[in-house]
């Protein structure tokens, strides 16, 4: 089975860098700059996970997550939260109102966070906050 991953950030390098260690892996990956966009690629056709960034233009990512959550259809969808300023969210707010899967403090590995969405889609547990 081919996975659908979005990844949403509006770092270029960040998008290319994640996004070729999902496609190397035969994963089916679409990028969006800012949280407007994924939300808009999300509602035409929804991933089976969401990378995203914390900090963006139009719209940011916890907004992002937020809009996300109201959609009974992706109650469940992983999301991966990517932040440079990750001690200065709210735990409640990322945890219990968001139900962000991890949250990947940057600078982050690939590595790290393909192994982290593998396991999110094969249902297996993982800790909401990860170190760097």
């Amino acid at each position: 089975m081919s996975y659908r991953i979005l990844i949403c950030d509006d770092e270029p390098h960040i998008a290319l860098a994640v996004g070729m260690k999902f496609r190397n892996a035969g994963f089916e990956v679409e990028t969006a700059r800012n949280g407007q966009e994924a939300l808009e690629s999300i509602l035409k056709n929804a991933p089976d996970a969401l990378i995203t960034d914390c900090t963006m233009p139009r719209m940011d990512g916890l907004e992002l997550c937020r809009r996300i959550r109201t959609l009974s259809n992706l109650h469940n969808l992983p999301i991966f939260l990517l932040t440079a300023r990750g001690l200065e969210l709210d735990p409640f707010v990322i945890n219990d109102e968001l139900g962000i899967s991890k949250l990947i403090l940057k600078p982050f590995s690939p590595r790290n966070l393909f192994r982290d969405v593998q396991d999110a889609l094969r249902g297996l547990p993982s800790v909401a906050v990860a170190p760097a």
